[in-house]
């Protein structure tokens, strides 16, 4: 049967992932179309302008480094970046390697699904119109679909209510408002600080009450950004052989062989050197529970010492494991409980009833708000995946593969068995606990020699094999079983969202960024092993 095909890949998002997905590509040869719902580049950066949003991971490593030119001809301005300034960077990128040219923007895809008879992938947009491809890449991210709960009455609200990831454009005005923040994530973290000065009154609903060290943000220096960009290639392997994709390794002691005040001495060090540097005191703060127990406790000291209300100091101080949560950076986060226009109502104690014309109404309580700003996080991982309608061998759609989300199985993260010639950027799996640009760079090139590959071997058709996405699922699992992330509730295991079912595993490659590169590496070092490789006689292309 002969065939005919439009693009030889279709990448959806043009955030990090997509962006490099289609310079590797184009630069090899291949046809690509990149459709992008957003009305320009950026990804997760373009969506998330809400006030204080900020990156919690290095600025000189959060970044690409495969450009010599890039990297030298930009500077960062701070220790940690600002949304704006990090679209600003993606946009600079996108003008420097002529991207737009190959992007399609305001075109949502609906669906994408496997013609097992050719051995195409038909993807259908928000205007119906269908294009084909032979590889189907997704660079939707694991943090893109955000999540609004389902609060009685919302819809009768007659004042302003937004949610941090899908913030509007247009500036948005807090002077003299009456404002409430529904979630205290690392988004509402970011938030609350940056708009306690501005507004008359804010009023924090809180449910779980987190950990959050300084991340002691400050701008960087010329003679510093000099030093970097003259050691570039050194950052970039630090890229691949530590755990979080940046210069940061977990402590060589135990919580436990170290002195009480050698213990408050090294946290204190920690706390004040920024970043994530806190949770990598000793090596242990997440595997074992009597060590992690110490580094909580210094936290909690640290909330009652900055909070000068005792009985807000309580409220705002947790009871589960330091760090099983993504650990969260702030910039006066707690300090921002000391003004005097800020409240603080524990929704666990004091439910939130419904929205109502003027507000929230809580058990005990009535807030009249102008403003109502939800930082409730996203569905997280299979969230951004799941709002495609992707269906594989045999019609099976991926929501009904994984049981909508409860047994996710793929291979790597970056493939699963059942839908051929399908890649994951970032997926369910992968290794991205750190430094996701750095975790992007590495699955896109990986992608990218493997599509080569299998060009050069005339293989028509790469599926995984699921013996084997099985037993790598089954290893995530066992990996974080050895942590405490398995035993908490967070948006890793999908708990922020009303009715999503808890995973059988563990959605992330815990062993690091430097052990996942080395496996995946082997992997492809081996003929690409776990990898089902077809040729086709029809192949038109």
């Amino acid at each position: 049967m002969k065939k005919t095909v439009d693009f030889d890949a279709i990448v959806i998002g043009a955030g990090f992932s997509g962006l490099y997905m289609l310079h590797k590509l184009r630069n090899d040869g291949f046809s690509v179309r990149v459709f992008e719902a957003g009305t320009d580049v950026g990804g997760t950066w373009y969506w998330n302008r809400y006030p204080g949003a900020r990156c919690d991971i290095e600025s000189i490593f959060y970044c690409y480094s495969f450009s010599e030119k890039i990297t030298n001809n930009w500077t960062w301005s701070s220790r940690f970046a600002e949304q704006p300034e990090i679209l600003s960077y993606i946009n600079y990128v996108a003008d420097e390697l002529d991207l737009r040219k190959d992007i399609v923007f305001n075109k949502r895809v609906q669906s994408a699904h496997y013609d097992e008879q050719i051995n195409l992938w038909r993807i259908t947009l928000d205007d119906q119109s269908v294009v084909t491809a032979h590889y189907f890449i997704t660079g939707v991210g694991q943090l893109s679909s955000a999540n609004v709960p389902k609060m009685k009455g919302l819809e009768n609200y007659k004042g302003e209510w937004y949610h941090t990831g899908t913030w509007p454009k247009h500036e948005v005005s807090f002077e003299g408002k009456k404002v409430g923040v529904i979630g205290t994530g690392s988004t509402g973290v970011q938030v609350i600080p940056t708009i306690a000065p501005k507004v008359k009154e804010l009023y924090v609903f809180q449910r779980t009450p987190q950990y959050s060290t300084p991340a002691q943000n400050r701008p960087l220096p010329p003679e510093y950004v000099a030093e970097t960009k003259a050691k570039a290639h050194e950052l970039k392997m630090l890229r691949t052989q530590t755990p979080m994709g940046i210069d940061l390794m977990p402590g060589e002691r135990s919580t436990l062989e170290v002195t009480k005040e050698e213990r408050l001495r090294d946290f204190e060090y920690t706390w004040q050197k920024g970043a994530h540097s806190f949770v990598n005191t000793y090596y242990d703060i997440i595997f074992d529970p009597e060590a992690n127990q110490h580094a909580s406790e210094f936290i909690k000291s640290k909330i009652h010492e900055i909070v000068k209300d005792p009985e807000m100091a309580k409220e705002l101080t947790p009871d589960y494991y330091y760090g099983a949560r993504r650990p969260i950076l702030d910039t006066n986060y707690f300090e921002t409980f000391n003004r005097e226009n800020v409240n603080l109502v524990n929704v666990k104690k004091d439910q939130i009833q419904q929205i109502t014309e003027k507000g929230i109404q809580t058990s005990n309580q009535h807030y009249d708000l102008d403003m109502i700003i939800f930082a409730t996080g996203y569905d997280g991982i299979t969230g951004p995946l799941f709002k495609i309608d992707i269906r594989g061998k045999g019609g099976v759609s991926l929501k009904e593969k994984w049981e909508n989300g409860a047994n996710v199985r793929t291979y790597l993260g970056l493939a699963t068995a059942g839908f051929p010639n399908m890649f994951m950027i970032v997926g369910p799996e992968s290794a991205t606990l750190g430094n996701f640009v750095a975790a992007i760079e590495q699955h896109v090139e990986w992608i990218s020699d493997f599509v080569h590959y299998a060009r050069t071997q005339v293989i028509d058709i790469i599926e995984a094999n699921e013996k084997d996405e099985i037993q790598y699922s089954k290893t995530c699992k066992e990996i974080a079983d050895q942590t405490l992330f398995t035993k908490v509730d967070s948006w890793f295991t999908g708990s922020n969202v009303e009715g999503k079912p808890k995973p059988k595993g563990f959605l992330i490659y815990l062993a690091g960024f430097h052990e996942f590169f080395k496996v995946s590496n082997e992997i492809a070092a081996n003929g690409y092993q776990g990898f089902k490789l077809e040729k086709s006689a029809d192949l038109v292309g």
